[in-house]
């Protein structure tokens, strides 16, 4: 592992490489810290770095992922595919929403306003507990499938994802000797819940093909919890 770090630092840079790291899913904020540590970065410069990173993905999939989804429905041989993916970010929305959420009442301002919150709550959650498939990628598809607005999606994708870095810094500084060994089993988590989800797709959209394909998904407390 330290020999692919220092070959990833010579080519691009240690601090394009974390990066362009910390954009990508499943590695994202919490591989890319590691990864900057391991490259000889600091504290503050790994955070930082790692974090803008990390939050530059969400003005990509805030406004492309649904249009791409449903330009993908399409198309015959990726329609399962979209269908599915459609389907497991409805789903994790719903399970989040639930968690957040108790006897509301959608019939007034005020638990229209209260509704708003739980959302955004929920969603700066779900990004700020720093576990595998809980980053930008997800958070941010969440919150469009709930129909968040855009500043309250930004502001908690981004809190949850500078709660999510801090604790992963403080991790990667407390066990900094280790940090090959945690990249080694990052990778191998993350390759493990790559796994997971591609089966999730291809069982939702064979399972629920029907139900989504036409539609645009929409999760909310009102209409699904």
């Amino acid at each position: 592992m330290k020999g692919l770090i220092t070959a990833l630092s010579d080519a691009l840079g240690s601090g394009l490489a974390t990066f362009l790291g910390a954009m990508l899913p499943l590695i994202e904020l919490k591989g890319s810290i590691m990864f900057a540590r391991g490259a000889g970065l600091g504290f503050f410069k790994a955070f930082f770095i790692s974090y803008l990173g990390s939050t530059a993905v969400f003005f990509i999939l805030f406004f492309l992922l649904k249009p791409f989804l449903n330009l993908l429905k399409r198309v015959k041989f990726f329609k399962n595919i979209a269908v599915g993916i459609e389907n497991y970010i409805s789903d994790k929305a719903k399970r989040e929403l639930e968690k957040r959420s108790k006897n509301i009442n959608t019939g007034d301002d005020n638990s229209k306003k209260r509704e708003e919150f739980i959302k955004t709550l929920a969603v700066c959650i779900f990004v700020a507990i720093p576990l595998p498939m809980t980053g930008v990628w997800t958070g941010t598809a969440i919150a469009a499938f709930i129909n968040l607005d855009f500043f309250k999606a930004f502001f908690a994708v981004a809190a949850g994802n500078l709660v999510a870095g801090l604790i992963i810094s403080v991790l990667a500084e407390l066990f900094l000797p280790y940090v090959d060994i945690i990249l080694y089993s990052l990778f191998v988590i993350a390759a493990v819940m790559f796994v997971v989800f591609v089966v999730k797709i291809i069982k939702n959209g064979k399972s629920k093909n029907g139900d989504n394909t036409d539609r645009d998904t929409e999760v909310s407390l009102g209409k699904d919890i």
